[in-house]
């Protein structure tokens, strides 16, 4: 085969290994977190997955959609932050309604216990328009959350569209939004530290998140994205990595429970 008719072969073959590492970047983030969400279903338990990852990544790509409109980068990572955040707002929405159904649940089995013949109570109601820090994050309606997510879109799409034209704005929001999605395991790895346990945590999705934070490494340093993607990009390998360790540790050397202490069924993770 002549260099001309290899040529008409290769052209093809790079063209769709390009729609696949854009296809993988697009929809490999969300994958993680398909395991954890049917661990949450299966088991109707979210106390092992921080939703504070969540907020993590709702920020996150909430800045690099505003990044964007400063600094053009590739499609791919555009298109890969709109498919995240709707991913993680149905990550809040089950575990928003597991945790409300376990603590009213909880409620119900104290009365019954008690012999009490007034009807439980659902659990007090707590709203983002409470500002409340004890327990931000950590609300019973779902809308609560979409309204929270809306307000800092709007204050942060404002002070964008205020500041476009200043360069340094947009390199430190371009920063400011990587560094935010790098420390996207550490709500997961401070909640392990706190209970020295892994427990209810899925490794699959600890996996799969090392995996394609590497994946995603390379895909930045081999496309030429701005610097930002590339160095916080090593910082997220670098934390799943401390996860598994801790994984690790805690499997082998498990904490022993305190005799006689009361384990909480609805501990607020981190």
């Amino acid at each position: 085969m002549d260099a001309e008719g290899l040529g008409w072969l290769l052209v093809p073959l790079q063209q769709l290994v390009s729609w696949g590492a854009a296809g993988a970047m697009v929809f490999g983030g969300v994958v993680p977190y398909i395991p954890q969400y049917r661990d949450i279903r299966r088991t109707q338990n979210a106390e092992g997955f921080s939703t504070y990852v969540c907020l993590v990544l709702l920020v996150a790509n909430i800045l690099r959609i505003l990044f964007w409109f400063g600094r053009r980068f590739e499609a791919p990572l555009l298109w890969q932050s709109v498919v995240m955040i709707v991913t993680m707002l149905l990550m809040l929405k089950l575990c928003t309604e597991v945790r409300v159904a376990n603590e009213l649940n909880l409620k119900r089995r104290v009365f019954a216990a008690a012999d009490n013949k007034d009807e439980a109570r659902a659990p007090p109601r707590r709203s983002y328009l409470d500002f409340d820090p004890q327990h931000f994050w950590h609300w019973n309606s779902f809308g609560d959350y979409v309204q929270c997510v809306l307000a800092f879109t709007c204050v942060a799409g404002c002070v964008t569209y205020l500041s476009i034209d200043s360069a340094l704005f947009v390199e430190s929001l371009g920063f400011l939004a990587v560094l935010t999605e790098a420390m996207l395991g550490m709500p997961q790895l401070c909640r392990n530290h706190r209970h020295q346990s892994t427990e209810g945590m899925s490794i699959k999705m600890v996996l799969m998140w090392t995996s394609g934070d590497t994946f995603k490494t390379a895909y930045f340093l081999l496309n030429g994205a701005p610097l930002q993607f590339s160095v916080c990009g090593l910082l997220q390998v670098l934390v799943d990595l401390a996860i598994l360790g801790q994984a690790y540790v805690f499997t082998r050397h498990p904490l022993k429970p305190a005799p006689h202490a009361a384990h909480p069924a609805s501990a607020k993770a981190l």
